[in-house]
């Protein structure tokens, strides 16, 4: 099973183009509360260039108040060549060109140092699907954010059901569960 797992982490650095494995991008320290829990291993990063979508809303509690609320996502995955390794969308989902797929559920998050940018995140995975990349995915963290706020402004009841696409960036880390050690 070790074997398996090495080989696993071997072909999908192959696949997806020598794709850089380590676990901060930046210059900013990983925050300790977005720390992966023991027992994960880094399997691998992915640049995502794309939108975050909103969509003006009433508020539940108060439908003369209007805000920008999150649709999801809409990105490209890529490697570290800027090769198309996979997407991002709503759910939050992560699919491979392999047609594998990890669904996440937020689980702690910090704001970024740059006040227009999406906080960071640790995530915990709910669902995989397929064989490939993806499917043993457990946690994932995005990290190095740029952009993607919801616009500050123009969100009341004259542009209710209006979508605006916020350009932003990240760096997903994705991460498996380390082979238990045998004797």
């Amino acid at each position: 099973m070790d074997r398996l797992i090495v080989a696993m982490g071997l072909v999908a650095t192959a696949l997806l183009g020598g794709l850089s494995v380590h676990a901060q991008t930046s210059g900013d320290s990983i925050p300790p509360n977005l720390a992966v829990p023991s027992g994960q291993t880094l399997l691998l990063e992915a640049l995502a260039q794309g939108v975050q979508i909103y969509v003006c809303r009433p508020a539940t509690d108060n439908p003369s108040v209007f805000a920008w609320t999150l649709q999801g996502p809409e990105a490209e995955l890529l490697n570290r060549r800027g090769e198309r390794i996979g997407s991002h969308f709503a759910g939050p989902t992560w699919a491979g060109n392999d047609g594998s797929q990890v669904v996440g559920e937020a689980r702690e998050s910090v704001n970024s140092s740059d006040p227009q940018a999406i906080p960071w995140l640790l995530l915990q995975a709910r669902a995989n699907q397929g064989t490939g990349i993806f499917s043993t995915v457990t946690y994932i963290q995005r990290l190095d954010t740029a952009g993607g706020r919801a616009p500050a402004a123009g969100c009341d009841q004259a542009h209710a059901d209006q979508e605006q696409r916020v350009d932003y960036t990240a760096t997903y880390a994705f991460y498996y569960p380390s082979a238990p050690v045998g004797p």
